[in-house]
């Protein structure tokens, strides 16, 4: 029997043991997956230490916060310098990858335009943000970071202004704002110069549309949740569990 779990904090909603429960049943695999919800790092550590789970999805707070618990990465997880998914090896020992930058660049190819997308806005700098920047690198997009406490080269949010959202055509969101029951919320960029040629990519998948796509939409942007995404990232931590 395979043991998996998600790691994070108040992850009832979460898409991933769902997800995996139904791959379970419907593909006949004798398979059990947990969520893990940790209120610290230390409770994370502590976990990884004392059950037996032969793999791990990582999310919110502590794709970065728990690399220091692993006792290797693949090069592409210390490249981003974030994980989402990990493996117990034959030999005991925990390793870490990240699947994020594979499930979102293969569900944002179908949207892109080669001549249009070549400037990206990524609101937020947690551990999602990084696996987007390391996927646009591969993309060959250029892109700048928007944070409420911007360090060297990233962007305030109050800096956004009409020079620089007609040339960031490519505005993803990594920020969990807009999740249920939140829904209201978004972030505050000025969808008021939005137009056709954007596309608004957002990693919250529930609801469905949130109010940052609606905003978008509004403008005539062209919009897309996390869905795919998160399901290509599933597949992908199936993949090295097995």
């Amino acid at each position: 029997m395979i043991k998996l779990g998600l790691i994070g904090k108040n992850i009832d909603y979460s898409f991933s043991r769902k997800y995996f429960t139904e791959k379970f049943e419907r593909e006949a695999i004798d398979g059990s997956y947990v969520n893990f919800d940790c209120q610290s790092p230390d409770e994370v550590k502590q976990l990884l230490e004392r059950t037996d789970c032969s793999g791990f999805n990582v999310t919110i707070p502590y794709k970065e916060t728990v690399m220091p618990y692993l006792d290797e990465l693949n090069k592409h997880a210390s490249s981003i310098g974030a994980i989402n998914t990990i493996k117990r090896l034959s030999t005991g020992k925990l390793k870490g990858f990240n699947t994020d930058y594979l499930g979102f660049r293969r569900s944002l190819k179908p949207f892109l335009e080669e001549q249009n997308h070549t400037h990206a806005l990524i609101l937020g700098t947690g551990g999602a943000s990084k696996a987007i920047a390391y996927a646009l690198e591969l993309e060959d997009i250029s892109f700048k970071f928007v944070s409420r406490k911007p360090e060297k080269d990233q962007l305030a949010y109050d800096a956004l202004n009409g020079a620089i959202l007609s040339k960031h055509t490519l505005i993803i969101n990594t920020t969990p704002l807009g999740t249920y029951p939140n829904i209201t919320d978004c972030p505050k960029i000025p969808y008021r110069l939005l137009g056709k040629y954007h596309l608004l990519y957002d990693l919250v998948y529930n609801p469905v549309e949130t109010q940052f796509l609606k905003n978008g939409k509004a403008q005539g942007a062209r919009i897309s949740n996390g869905y795919e995404m998160l399901k290509l990232q599933a597949e992908a931590a199936w993949q090295i569990w097995n």
